[in-house]
C-alpha cells in the first residue's frame, strides 16, 4: 500500500509520524472520510471544502491548495489500484513542544490513505440494523463547533463503546436537552406522519456531505423533508428510520433500544433514497 505523506508517496511501513505530533499527543488536526466510485472522488469539493472551512475554524493553515490535495488523492487512488474505495484526508498540527499551544507546530503533516471500507455487515444493508441510543451525550455545540470534523472523537468512541457492550454497531447520541443529533459517526433521519425529518444545525450535529445529498435525492424525488428538533420518542414512533454517512452511505434502522422501528424492515422510503443514491454515486453529477 502507497501513503501520500507530506507530498509524496511512501510504502505503508514508511508512512511515520514523530511522536510529538499535536494530532497524536492531543489530538489536534482536522480530516475528511471521503468515497471514491469508479475511481472518481465522491463529492470532492464537499469534502475539501468542509476540510478547510475546519482547519480554519482552529487555525490551522494547510501547507496546500484545494486543488494539490485534491490531485493528491487522485494519486493515491491510482497508485492502490482503487476502483471503489475510502480515502481518508488528514491534516494534524505537526510536530511540537510537550504543551498545548499550537503555535509552537510550525510545519502540519498532512497525508492520505486510500483503502477499502465496509462500517456495517452487508446483510445490514438489506435486513436494516439495531442500534441504542447512547447514555454519553454528545459534546455541547457550546463547547466545541460539532462543524469542525476534528481528530479528537473520544465522545463519539465512548458512545461507540456503549454500542458495542450492547452488542449492536451504532449509538444514537443526544445534546444535553436530551435532544437526538446524530449516530457516533453517521446522520440520523426518520420518516414519520408522511413526511422525512432530521435534526437541524443547531441540534449539534456535524453537517454530513451523504446527508446533504439524500436530502437533496428527497427533494427531486418529491418526498416531503424538514430539519425539526427531535427527541428519542419520536424515533420510536417513527415510520422508517435511517442513517447516512460517507463509510455508512444509506442504511435503515429497524431497532432502536428494544424497539421495533415501523414493521421491522427496510420501509420504502428508505429503499427508494437508497436506490436513488446507488444511481447518483455512478452519475456524472456525483
Amino acid at each position: 500500500m502507497k501513503i501520500w505523506l507530506n507530498g509524496k508517496l511512501v510504502d505503508k511501513k514508511n508512512a511515520r509520524l514523530t511522536v510529538f505530533d499535536h494530532g497524536t499527543l492531543y489530538g489536534d488536526g482536522v480530516f475528511e472520510g471521503i468515497r471514491a466510485y469508479g475511481r472518481r472522488i465522491f463529492q470532492c469539493q464537499a469534502h475539501v471544502d468542509r476540510l478547510f472551512h475546519s482547519a480554519q475554524q482552529i487555525r490551522l493553515a494547510i501547507p496546500y491548495t484545494k486543488q494539490e490535495l485534491v490531485l493528491a488523492m487522485e494519486e493515491t487512488v491510482k497508485a492502490n489500484g482503487i476502483e471503489d474505495g475510502y480515502i481518508r484526508l488528514v491534516v494534524t498540527r505537526g510536530e511540537g513542544t510537550l504543551g498545548l499551544s499550537p503555535f509552537r507546530c510550525p510545519v502540519p503533516n498532512v497525508f492520505v490513505i486510500a483503502d477499502q471500507i465496509a462500517l456495517y455487515p452487508k446483510e445490514m444493508y438489506e435486513t436494516g440494523m439495531a442500534v441504542i441510543i447512547a447514555k454519553t451525550v454528545r459534546t455541547s455545540s457550546r463547547m466545541l463547533d460539532p462543524a469542525i470534523k476534528s481528530l479528537n472523537y473520544l465522545n463519539n468512541i465512548m458512545a461507540k463503546v456503549e454500542a458495542i457492550d450492547a452488542g449492536v454497531e451504532e449509538a444514537v447520541m443526544v445534546n444535553e436537552h436530551g435532544q437526538v443529533c446524530e449516530c457516533t459517526g453517521d446522520n440520523i433521519f426518520i420518516v414519520s406522519g408522511g413526511q422525512l425529518l432530521t435534526p437541524p444545525p443547531e441540534a449539534g450535529i456535524l453537517l454530513g456531505v451523504t446527508r446533504g445529498v439524500v436530502m437533496k435525492l428527497a427533494g427531486r424525488g418529491k418526498i416531503p423533508l424538514a430539519e425539526k428538533v427531535l427527541y428519542p420518542d419520536d424515533l420510536y414512533a417513527a415510520q422508517e428510520c435511517f442513517l447516512t454517512g460517507t463509510a455508512a452511505e444509506v442504511i435503515s434502522v429497524t431497532k432502536i433500544n428494544d424497539r421495533t422501528i415501523g414493521q421491522g424492515k427496510v420501509g420504502p422510503v428508505t429503499q427508494k433514497l437508497l436506490d436513488a443514491f446507488h444511481r447518483f454515486v455512478r452519475s456524472d453529477e456525483a
